[in-house]
């Protein structure tokens, strides 16, 4: 019995109700999933009924205050409303098949053993009974809760069946394997494995929202550890599987950017909610592979691999059908200046250098400083200790630069409109040329970022080029 799991005055209402209409009732998946796991009660709620899983969800939305519209999605037979933060799904129990070249499944009537069979794993197929005789009876025909106790996930059927049904439901088992730090079964493992092709017939959509669960958990090398270990890296991702391993050529390595990229998303995710942050570390080398050289002096080089890198990430988020907005260009901005912060750390720090940094990076600067910090993997303390202070020294020359010159969001002193005026000019390629001479000066402190410093400057420089104020 598991009355305590029904607490919410919800619970009692559905089940009278399905007792009105003589329906079994049931609370189904990741609520009594979690309840088990002693986990934050999360607000959606499945409900598994046998019979017309619309009644009930109509029914009870007559009963509830202020009639909550109920969302009715035929083509499945089942039925969705909001109430009191509660987000409750009814589904009718079913029974389903599936062809080889859709996840979409054929769906008949089916038993509450049909509903629990076609569960992705038994951790999400164990129910509690609302119906009142048998109120908090609790069923778990596959051992879910022992699964549980055993941090395991296995499928309620053979995996190899469950997994080229819903070819989704591999990319679910990794992340819940990475959310609730569980293993997945060995021959569960392996199915992944052996039927990753069939998530061919996936959208895009669909894998990017487990890709990005994966990416937001506490320690994302987790999941991502797996999707290369069960090949399915290989299929979504191909610019970070093609970082793996070690190359050598006359005695002379480099070290393995994809284990590399990995330790750097982690660090970044221990600092770090921000999902486009994450996906910057994710990408933040994948220019190496394309620009790999091997110098007989110098060894391996990858020379331009943040620019290539930043346009790569536009092939890849058009590909995933992620966003095409100001998310993708964030990303991009990171990938291609991840470097930056970590050059002027290694060498004398110059007010110029960093003007130009605080200037290219805007906004950003602060993230961008957390995704180069995140990228110090070494585990020789010493090295460590010492790159970590070059980034203190880094940080406090920003503040000393951006408090006496004020770069960032940086406009220029003297205005494209005020030098027309002054010159009597039309919009030109003059007009740019005297605003690009004022902000390199001010960068490189030539002069102060000041108004009457700059109008100086922009007349002697506007002289050269035959230009007379009128």
């Amino acid at each position: 019995m598991l009355e305590e799991a029904l607490k919410h005055p919800i619970f009692k209402k559905i089940g009278k109700l399905a007792d009105d209409l003589g329906l079994e009732c049931y609370v189904i998946g990741g609520y009594v999933r979690d309840y088990l796991l002693n986990r934050t009660f999360k607000n959606d709620i499945d409900i598994v009924t046998l019979g017309n899983a619309i009644d009930l969800a109509e029914s009870l939305s007559k009963e509830l205050d202020g009639a909550p519209k109920v969302s009715v999605f035929k083509n499945f037979g089942t039925a969705m409303l909001k109430y009191d933060d509660l987000e409750i799904e009814f589904v009718g129990a079913r029974k389903e098949s599936y062809s080889s070249d859709s996840r979409k499944p054929y769906v008949t009537d089916g038993t509450l053993e049909d509903d629990q069979n076609r569960r992705d794993f038994t951790i999400n197929a164990m129910a509690i009974c609302l119906n009142s005789e048998r109120y908090g009876v609790f069923v778990d025909p596959f051992g879910g809760q022992q699964h549980l106790d055993q941090k395991l996930l296995i499928t309620p059927l053979e995996p190899e069946l469950t997994f080229s049904d819903d070819p989704l439901r591999m990319l679910r088992a990794i992340r819940f394997a990475a959310q609730l730090n569980f293993e997945i079964d060995p021959k569960t493992l392996e199915a992944i494995r052996t039927q990753r092709k069939r998530l061919e017939i996936v959208s895009s959509e669909r894998i990017v929202i487990e890709l990005n669960k994966i990416l937001l958990t506490e320690k994302p090398s987790v999941g991502l550890g797996l999707l290369e270990k069960t090949q399915l890296l290989e299929l979504i991702l191909p610019e970070l599987s093609a970082l793996k391993g070690i190359e050598e050529i006359e005695g002379m390595t480099h070290k393995d950017n994809f284990w590399h990229t990995l330790e750097v998303v982690d660090n970044l995710a221990a600092e770090s909610d921000d999902l486009w942050l994450r996906w910057a570390a994710l990408l933040h080398d994948i220019g190496k592979a394309p620009t790999k050289r091997f110098d007989e002096k110098s060894g391996f080089t990858f020379h331009g691999h943040e620019f290539v890198g930043s346009k790569m990430v536009y092939r890849l988020f058009k590909r995933l059908k992620l966003p095409l907005n100001e998310s993708m260009k964030f990303v991009q901005k990171m990938v291609l200046m991840s470097s930056r912060p970590i050059v002027i750390s290694e060498q004398f720090v110059t007010d110029s250098a960093v003007r130009r940094l605080i200037f290219d990076a805007g906004d950003h600067l602060d993230n961008l400083m957390l995704l180069c910090e995140a990228d110090i993997t070494t585990k020789n303390p010493n090295k460590q200790r010492r790159y970590k202070d070059n980034f203190k020294r880094v940080r406090a020359k920003v503040v000393e630069v951006e408090e006496r010159d004020r770069i960032r969001n940086f406009q220029p002193p003297v205005d494209g409109d005020e030098i027309m005026r002054i010159f009597n000019l039309k919009p030109g390629k003059e007009i740019g040329i005297l605003k690009e001479a004022i902000k390199e000066a001010i960068l490189e402190g030539i002069i102060a970022n000041d108004y009457h410093e700059a109008k100086s400057f922009m007349l002697g420089k506007a002289e050269t080029m035959g230009l007379k104020p009128v």
